[in-house]
């Protein structure tokens, strides 16, 4: 919990920091609100005095200042809104990127330690929810002191006695607001459990609603999630409760502020007096809600604040920034390829189980093919997920150009390498936009390039919009062989050095495979190839042997065969 607290005090020292500009642009503006408050006050106070004591000639100016006081303070008000609107807008934008930035610097490796509803939860909902941290609670934390003893000594000027009962009040206040206000923390934190927790459960059940259905457990699934909305709904309430209770107290110390002003002032406001003396103490009066309206403020975005706490824990949880930063690397020079050797390579998924890669070691030099054999289980897939950087070795390294991959930044790897595995992930979209996902960047020519080495061109003329033709998530009215040739046609586009072949023609007939493996014969030229197939056809691949059994290496041919 006290690592957890000083993660969040960081977190959001930062944030106020890189949000300071557009923040005391919104406070300055409030400043002068309040400033124009206290005019305002005064004129309505000079007013209802003219009135009460018939002094005609002083009516009509105090009216004139009270009118401009009032169209000023409702300018200033507006713009002070549109800024602070604005400020929360830019923080969030800001906030979202570099939150995206360290999530695709990482890759698929974060979602071993993370369900992907929590990931998606932590970049939409959360920075979302600090919205009203950077609209509010920022230009409040800070403006509400100011602006507030502003009031107090403001009256405390026109009125002693008024004054000081208004600084009582006023000085009273933080700490009721702070007994709530660890109260409203607690409940947000927990309201943010509840809510990702639900959000995970519905992403697991929509994957799996074939089988939910198909076993009959439709009932027991809907229980299930109507129990976990409910927790959501009465912790949200909860947090409710105390923001309702936290904005009483600021109520209640108005009230007894007034009250006690209105008393100790009860012969002045009776209209025998002199018209500075009743204007003197309706001034008092007048703006004893005003000097309460910046601490309201604040009590309001406690929340927000909350929020914030809760928000900066859960990304530190996703890439803590100080294990997460990218490292300043020279870059690898790979203008005559890439080779890649295994040193004593270790891994385990679970310490308790054992590990399921053990000292395996090869080597393969630039523009070399290694074709990884072994029965299902061997190891292979955890082999090419090693050698993705998706997850680092227990023990060992792997070298690419001599230089250790755990030193490499995740960018650089993805840089260096072509993947295409069992199934290609197709968007929603054209088709030109699935190629072009591999760089988007790329020009027309080199388009025209990856599609004609793909063979994609082949069956382009019986689509409806040829490369503008739509697809459904997941290739959506293209077969398995024309999603294949997309996935190879990214890759001539990428033009990594490296290309890992993962069961490329698993679901394919014999004879789509023959012409998969021809475009990727084609693809692998001058290129360093590692090939994991039970297919007999893809073993014309010429290269090295690797075969696996048990994740312990029994046969390794060290020349192409």
């Amino acid at each position: 919990m006290k690592a957890d607290k000083t993660i969040a005090k960081a977190w959001v020292k930062a944030q106020g920091g890189a949000s300071r500009f557009r923040t005391s642009a919104v406070v300055l503006l409030g400043l002068l609100s309040t400033a124009f408050g206290l005019l305002q006050a005064w004129a309505l106070a000079r007013t209802l005095a003219s009135v009460l004591i018939r002094d005609d000639d002083s009516t009509g100016p105090a009216i004139v200042v009270f009118a401009v006081a009032c169209i000023c303070r409702v300018l200033i008000s507006t713009l002070q809104e549109i800024m602070a609107s604005s400020a929360g807008i830019h923080a969030r934008r800001r906030l979202r990127r570099e939150v995206l930035e360290r999530i695709i610097g990482e890759g698929p490796a974060l979602l071993r330690r993370h369900h992907s509803a929590t990931v998606a939860a932590t970049l939409v909902d959360r920075i979302e929810a600090l919205d009203g941290y950077f609209a509010r609670w920022l230009p409040a934390s800070s403006l509400w002191l100011v602006s507030q003893w502003m009031v107090v000594i403001a009256v405390y000027v026109e009125n002693h006695q008024a004054g000081l009962i208004l600084a009582a009040c006023c000085a009273a206040l933080p700490i009721f607001q702070a007994v709530f206000g660890i109260a409203t923390a607690v409940a947000s934190r927990r309201q943010f459990l509840a809510m990702a927790r639900l959000q995970t459960r519905f992403l697991d059940r929509v994957r799996g609603i074939a089988t939910i259905v198909l076993s009959g457990a439709t009932d027991r699934e809907t229980e299930a999630l109507a129990k976990s909305a409910d927790d959501l709904r009465l912790r949200t309430m909860k947090v409710l409760r105390i923001a309702f209770l936290a904005s009483a107290t600021t109520d209640v110390a108005m009230v007894v502020a007034l009250v006690l002003i209105v008393v100790t002032q009860a012969h002045a406001l009776t209209g025998q007096t002199s018209a500075g003396t009743l204007t003197r103490a309706l001034y008092a009066v007048l703006l004893v809600p005003e000097a309460f309206a910046s601490f309201r403020a604040l009590s309001a975005a406690y929340q927000d604040r909350a929020h914030a706490t809760a928000a900066a824990e859960a990304m530190h949880q996703l890439a803590p920034i100080s294990e997460k930063s990218e490292k300043k690397l020279a870059s690898l020079n790979t203008e005559e390829g890439l080779s890649v050797s295994a040193e004593n390579l270790c891994f385990a998924w679970d310490r308790e189980r054992g590990a399921v890669i053990h000292d395996v070691n090869f080597a393969l030099p630039a523009g070399s093919t290694l074709i990884l054999e072994g029965a299902s289980g061997a190891g292979k897939s955890t082999l090419l997920e090693l050698l993705l950087g998706f997850v680092a070795p227990s023990a060992g390294r792997i070298l690419l150009n001599g230089q250790d991959m755990q030193t490499l930044a995740p960018r650089q790897i993805a840089s260096l390498i072509s993947w295409i595995g069992q199934k290609p992930v197709l968007f929603a979209g054209t088709i030109r936009e699935n190629i072009l996902f591999a760089r988007p960047d790329a020009s027309t020519d080199d388009l025209r390039q990856a599609i004609r080495a793909a063979a994609v061109d082949q069956y382009l003329p019986s689509l409806p919009d040829g490369l503008e033709t739509r697809i459904g998530e997941g290739g959506y009215g293209l077969s398995g062989g024309q999603a294949q040739r997309i996935a190879i046609a990214r890759a001539y586009l990428k033009d990594a050095p490296l290309l890992l072949l993962d069961e490329p023609t698993s679901h394919l007939d014999p004879t789509t495979e023959a012409e998969i493996l021809t475009s990727l014969r084609e693809l692998a030229r001058g290129r360093t190839v590692i090939l994991c197939s039970h297919s007999t056809q893809a073993r014309q691949f010429q290269g090295r042997h690797l075969v696996l059994d048990g994740g312990r290496v029994i046969a390794f041919t060290g020349e192409a065969a």
